[in-house]
């Protein structure tokens, strides 16, 4: 079992941008500290809910930043960006940080971003198997054309090569956000692990790794490949002596921020939308997540491994929204939890 923290560089009422940002990176350079195994960088324009806008470019600092740890985006927004510019950032991360990068990529939602960016709704709505493919000849192949209904030119030649049969290395490990039956089947024809949202429980997880498992298989994937697939779950945890204390911490810090965050987001076509009820959704993030003791959590993230199959984790360590105290709540997971899983 392999575990990171997830890092949204959220702007809690109050704060500003560069406030996020510095406890973002903060939060990196304790998680290799403390032993975690990576660290996962959210992405988001025009909204407090992450100051990140773009998770390579905030990787590439990390992995300057860092020693051992991965640092992985998650994720890229692929509708938003032209899939061969990412795929050169892939490449030149992967290479240059000796293997330690990894590029989470998913579809993002109908927001203005698809405006502001020229993506446009198309892109958004049937374009993004388009753009992965284009993503992932990039990353393996030397040279590559395009003759898409988005995407079209001439054969040029990858520079620089990810993957490099004398250098021993297969390019960046490529992980695909899935919310739906329709992108479990897309990472699972094209052998991509999954990352899955914070919003589900168990049982919805081991439904969509059953669902990847019967996809892969259909579509004619290697039986080691489908056996050793390392999806991701993302999800929350705060530490305390009492389970209560950690829950209080969340829900005195949280609601604020997803209330802020999450209502400034503007659809690109004005579609009607419907927020989740703040206080709610952090009451059901105590009730899924490892939020308790470090007991708990230990006993939380072995349940859900074994309950689903899934052997990494994306843990948000920021939600009381302090520099010191996400800290030390990353500190704790690694000296108080990690030791539990081993």
């Amino acid at each position: 079992m392999r575990v990171g923290t997830f890092v949204l560089a959220a702007q809690f009422p109050g704060q500003g941008p560069g406030e996020a940002l510095h406890r973002a990176v903060r939060s990196a350079e304790v998680a290799e500290q403390a032993g975690l195994d990576a660290v996962w960088l959210a992405e988001h324009h025009f909204v407090p809910y992450g100051t990140c806008p773009s998770a390579v470019t905030l990787a590439a600092l990390l992995l300057g930043r860092t020693q051992r740890i991965r640092v992985g985006t998650a994720v890229s927004v692929l509708p938003t960006a032209h899939p061969v510019a990412l795929g050169e950032q892939a490449a030149l991360l992967h290479v240059t940080s000796g293997g330690r990068f990894t590029l989470g990529v998913g579809r993002g939602g109908p927001w203005v971003d698809l405006e502001v960016f020229g993506g446009g709704l198309k892109a958004y709505e049937h374009g993004f198997p388009e753009s992965l493919d284009l993503l992932l000849r990039w990353l393996r192949d030397p040279a590559v054309a395009a003759s898409g209904e988005r995407y079209s030119f001439r054969e040029v030649p990858v520079v620089p090569r990810p993957s490099d049969a004398l250098t021993d290395s297969p390019g960046p490990e490529v992980v695909l956000a899935c919310t739906s039956p329709a992108s479990v089947r897309l990472a699972a024809e094209r052998g991509l692990p999954m990352l899955l949202g914070m919003h589900i429980g168990d049982e919805e997880k081991a439904e969509m790794v059953a669902l990847w498992r019967d996809c892969a298989r259909a579509a004619g994937r290697p039986a080691e490949e489908i056996a050793g697939a390392a999806h991701v779950s993302a999800g929350v945890c705060q530490l305390a002596d009492r389970r209560s204390d950690a829950a209080e911490t969340l829900l005195k810090a949280m609601p604020g921020w997803l209330r802020q965050g999450l209502g400034a987001h503007m659809t690109v076509d004005g579609r009607e939308r419907v927020m989740r009820d703040p206080h709610a959704y952090t009451e059901l993030l105590c009730g899924l997540h490892p939020v308790g003791t470090p007991r708990l959590a230990a006993d939380r993230l072995a349940a859900t491994s074994e309950r689903t199959g899934i052997s990494r984790f994306a843990l948000m360590a920021e939600g009381s929204g302090q520099l010191a105290a996400t800290e030390e709540n990353l500190r704790r997971l690694g000296a108080e939890v990690l030791p539990q899983l081993s």
